[in-house]
């Protein structure tokens, strides 16, 4: 049976404690994020506009796939398959997964934090005399708890998780950013070197070619040992390059399987024919450099964990204040006897909890949380210098090989034609063989030494690229990890939507967006 008296006198408890809270006023304590003020934002725009870096929204070059400026197929085929296979980019993915189920978790905070059932059956049973009896005690409760979020603690932790859940798009984005450029400054020094080999070759059959000429003069006595051994020299000289080269090119080769997520070996997708490197002059952008360097999602993985953080320092201040709940539990027992009976009990009340004797431990973790703050606000501010060095470190970098480009090409006709002219003369008589052998070293070096700066290039442009953080595509969490992967968890584990609902990303920290988490 129901006790109405206690059910009175304990709601009658419950609602003076309530009132008494909310007279006191509901609050968040802590500090409200504020984005860090970076004023050398504003400063470095006019330091990178130049040849390389121009503004210009009709022709914008499309940052999140820039390698197609390239015109390569080969390496947009590569890059593709690195975002699909590439481990990782896989485990960036599942730091999203997880951070997405903390927040989810958090959110969880605001409904009530305690839910408990019980129930117990005991009996006994008489075993002696005429008259056996028996008789069986039995309880089933219910029991709630939810400690109100009067000074904003919960929200604050949630506040943290969703900004933590951001930080970690942001990094996935990052690893989007680092892969496409990992992926095409492999290629582009993989074809450099077998642009070198190539040459090399070339160079190596030419001097072969002397060599043969000269040993054949020798051995009829036209020509003197001298000459022999010269051209000897430089011929074997040049076939001992090669062996480094080959092992520059199947380190490279190897290197760029791990990218694809293979183990180190052939890659068929490598086109075996030589194509001319390419020359990049311009990048046309439609925005600011400024304004690129705030959407690197390094940059904006360094804002989103000062925003985490910010928010902590409120969950450590509300240590300060006391627990306010509110508890009601359900309770029915009986016995199933002579006399079997049952009673019914609802309890309802609040509770109280204060941490009263224990504040400088509170205060020297308002002080820790304070200090990791402003550690990742520091953190933030070099983000963003460093950004600024890279774009205009990479801008320097493909502007000036660009130029050494023109003039080694200039270089490398002045050498080819040397060497005709010294073995045209050479033929005739007016100038020895070692003018020729002279000639043919500085050929090859100076083809050698273009191809190197030509490779220089494309890494620059590639730097380029990536310091402004291009590469990076908003994929959907079922679009960051592989289908086969996805069943699988949700084969083991009951994920809900969590693999499946879309992401509505917030751009700054302090915007309010209801999306799912």
């Amino acid at each position: 049976m129901f006790r109405p008296i206690a059910i009175r006198n304990r709601l009658l408890g419950g609602l003076i404690w309530l009132t008494s809270a909310l007279l006191v006023g509901c609050t968040t304590v802590g500090p409200d994020y504020r984005e860090p003020d970076l004023a050398a934002l504003g400063e470095i725009e006019q330091d990178l506009y130049g040849v390389v870096v121009t503004v210009d929204s009709a022709q914008s070059s499309e940052l999140s796939s820039w390698w197609l400026q390239y015109q390569d197929p080969t390496l947009t085929e590569l890059i593709e398959i690195a975002r699909q296979e590439n481990p990782s980019l896989r485990i960036a993915g599942l730091r999203v997964v997880e951070s997405r189920a903390l927040a989810a978790a958090a959110g969880a905070t605001l409904y009530p934090q305690v839910q408990t059932v019980d129930a117990s059956v005991s009996g006994a049973r008489r075993s002696e005399g005429p008259g056996k009896s028996g008789f069986r005690q039995w309880s089933t409760g219910l029991s709630v708890g939810w400690e109100l979020d009067f000074w904003g603690r919960f929200e604050r932790i949630i506040e943290s998780a969703d900004a933590a859940f951001e930080n970690s798009l942001a990094n996935q984005r990052d690893a989007q950013v680092l892969l496409a450029a990992a992926v095409a400054e492999t290629y582009w020094q993989y074809r450099t070197v077998e642009h070198r080999i190539d040459v090399l070759n070339d160079n190596a059959d030419r001097q072969k070619r002397s060599y043969d000429i000269t040993r054949q003069m020798f051995e009829a006595g036209q020509q003197s040992e001298l000459d022999l051994q010269q051209a000897r020299t430089q011929y074997l000289s040049t076939l001992a390059s090669l062996p480094a080269l080959q092992l520059a090119e199947i380190q490279l080769r190897n290197a760029l399987a791990v990218l694809l997520g293979r183990v180190p070996g052939d890659i068929p997708e490598l086109n075996p024919d030589l194509k001319p490197l390419p020359l990049v002059q311009q990048v046309p952008l439609a925005e600011l450099p400024a304004l690129l360097i705030q959407r690197r999602p390094d940059v904006r993985a360094a804002l989103w964990a000062v925003a985490a953080q910010s928010a902590q320092i409120g969950v450590a201040q509300a240590e300060y204040y006391p627990a306010i709940g509110l508890g009601g539990s359900l309770l029915r027992s009986g016995n199933s006897g002579p006399l079997g009976d049952s009673v019914t009990t609802l309890g309802l009340g609040s509770t109280l909890s204060w941490t009263v004797f224990d504040w400088g431990r509170i205060a020297n973790n308002i002080r820790v949380q304070d200090a990791r703050l402003q550690l990742l606000i520091e953190q933030y501010r070099s983000t963003v210098l460093s950004a600024a060095r890279e774009i205009n470190d990479a801008v320097v970098a493909v502007e000036k090989t660009a130029e050494q480009r023109l003039l080694l090409e200039q270089t490398v006709a002045a050498s080819e034609r040397a060497l005709e002219l010294a073995s045209a003369r050479y033929r005739e008589g007016y100038a020895d063989f070692q003018r020729v052998l002279d000639a043919q070293r500085v050929v090859f070096s100076q083809a050698d030494r273009k191809l190197q700066n030509d490779g220089a290039h494309l890494s620059a442009t590639v730097a380029l690229f990536k310091a402004l953080g291009g590469g990076w595509r908003p994929d959907q969490l079922a679009s960051q990890l592989p289908q086969a992967t996805l069943e699988a968890m949700a084969e083991r584990t009951d994920w809900g939507d969590l693999l499946t609902a879309p992401v509505v990303e917030r751009i700054k920290p302090e915007e309010d967006v209801d999306a799912p988490k």
